[in-house]
């Protein structure tokens, strides 16, 4: 029946309306923590005071997925990459569990989630965030773990929605430019 998950309440499958009031894209978040956010935008140009306002939020809301975001991104757009890494951990763990997968991603199946449907948020949030921490570890020269991501990824996501392909190029390339 369609739209029966909805009715009974299961918390991963959303509307449009839904996705928006969503912890992922802020619902839920104390205004304050709100507020710190947005402060840390503002402020993006001074290292130390948007660190502090998304260190604020964080206290006030520890774990939210709006505030793991923006650590993530400031983070990662800072080029401080082993603290963005150390974020996506953070976001895999919270995926993990609020999806009720394996505590380890690499014991994660296909089964386990409907990774495939845009509607299902978490198993989404699940496979973008270990698509950021394969990229990471590549980026940071950990070879090995980010293309066990990256196979996992594709054994999740077999259509590559996610755009895994793109990195198990990257790192199939790797390397063969010094040979040339």
């Amino acid at each position: 029946m369609e739209g029966s998950a909805q009715a009974f309440g299961e918390p991963d499958v959303l509307t449009p309306e839904a996705l928006l009031a969503s912890a992922v894209m802020g619902g839920g978040l104390p205004e304050d923590a709100q507020f710190h956010l947005w402060e840390a935008g503002l402020s993006y140009q001074q290292d130390e005071v948007a660190e502090a306002h998304l260190r604020k939020a964080e206290a006030i809301a520890p774990g939210h997925a709006a505030v793991l975001i923006g650590l993530y991104r400031f983070y990662f757009y800072k080029g401080r990459l082993r603290e963005c890494l150390g974020v996506a951990r953070e976001c895999l763990a919270k995926a993990q569990r609020e999806t009720n997968l394996p505590a380890d991603w690499r014991d994660v199946r296909a089964e386990d989630a409907e990774f495939s449907r845009y509607d299902r948020l978490m198993p989404r949030f699940f496979l973008f965030t270990l698509k950021g921490y394969a990229y990471l570890n590549m980026r940071l020269g950990n070879l090995d773990e980010g293309r066990a991501a990256v196979m996992k990824l594709l054994e999740l996501d077999p259509s590559d929605k996610i755009g895994a392909k793109l990195l198990l190029d990257v790192l199939n390339r790797a390397g063969q430019d010094d040979e040339d």
